[in-house]
């Protein structure tokens, strides 16, 4: 049966989050184990959207999402929408487990890069990595650890009958985290803008974000000149991430993030202008940006 949407995770995950917040509370959904996987699911025709995350404000960029980027790109995966969910996390332990008892505590690794003052003020935890918040307290309850605790949303405590601990244990109120939504193509065009029947229209309609992906030669001034197409035209560039290229040693892949859409005649000016310079060039999408975080809903 075809999913509206795949994520990474088990139910009551941020992604399961994240995924109803752009499909619908109402929409079907494909739980993956890998961020690879939802990317797979989406290229296979298993689910009609995948949400991953793309960056945190704490811990920085998602690099899996990058790389899976590049690998799937080839195959029609195309970025159709973004969502901003702010990201609280509570450390949850087996009913009767207490904080003194505490010695493991699992998450994914993102999530344990975002808590990094709770294991300052605790030096006795270890921090075991885990592939999802929200399977990591699936698994200490299923286990029934006595000294083991999980880093997760208080849903997922809720959802595994799990003891909330300490609620809050984020290093900083701020944390959100940004989560792409992917398609397939349905016209065979990287730049087409339109976004996929099933995700909802960004809270702002005017404004519009284009992610490329490109790979240069090694020439002096060849990034800033593909940078200044964009600059020249007054093209706001909202991210830029590098990322190694395999089988090229110290080579890189470059991810750029610009306010503005496929179609408009500035931005394709900008993208015909940056050509030349760039051994590759590929648009990963054209879409609605996300106005504003949207806080978590999941209680």
């Amino acid at each position: 049966m075809l999913a509206d949407v795949a994520y990474q995770g088990v139910p009551a995950a941020f992604g399961h989050e994240a995924a109803l917040a752009v499909a619908g509370e109402a929409a079907t959904t494909l739980a993956c184990r890998r961020f690879e996987d939802v990317f797979r699911a989406v290229a296979e025709g298993a689910a009609r959207l995948g949400v991953v995350p793309i960056e945190n404000t704490l811990a920085g960029s998602v690099h899996e999402t990058y790389d899976a980027l590049a690998r799937f790109q080839g195959d029609g995966v195309r970025i159709v929408g973004e969502r901003v969910l702010r990201i609280a996390h509570a450390l949850i332990a087996p009913r009767g487990v207490s904080l003194r008892d505490v010695r493991r505590v699992f998450s994914h690794p993102v999530a344990l890069a975002q808590c990094e003052g709770l294991f300052r003020a605790h030096p006795e935890f270890e921090a075991v990595a885990a592939f999802n918040t929200a399977g990591a307290v699936q698994q200490i309850v299923a286990a029934g650890a006595r000294d083991a605790a999980a880093i997760a949303s208080v849903r997922a405590a809720h959802a595994y009958d799990g003891e909330v601990l300490l609620d809050g244990v984020e290093d900083h109120a701020d944390n959100y985290t940004r989560f792409l939504a992917i398609s397939l193509r349905d016209d065979g065009a990287s730049s087409a803008p339109s976004a996929a029947p099933a995700a909802p229209a960004a809270p702002d309609e005017a404004r519009w974000k284009t992610s490329i992906l490109f790979t240069l030669e090694h020439r002096p001034g060849t990034l800033a000149s593909i940078l200044g197409s964009f600059a020249d035209r007054g093209i706001d560039l909202v991210k830029i991430e590098s990322r190694p290229l395999p089988g090229r040693p110290f080579e890189y892949a470059f991810y750029v993030d610009l306010l503005g859409r496929v179609g408009d005649a500035k931005m394709d000016a900008a993208l015909l202008a940056a050509g030349p310079y760039a051994r590759t060039l590929c648009v990963l999408g054209s879409y609605p940006a996300a106005k504003a975080p949207e806080r978590a809903t999941f209680v």
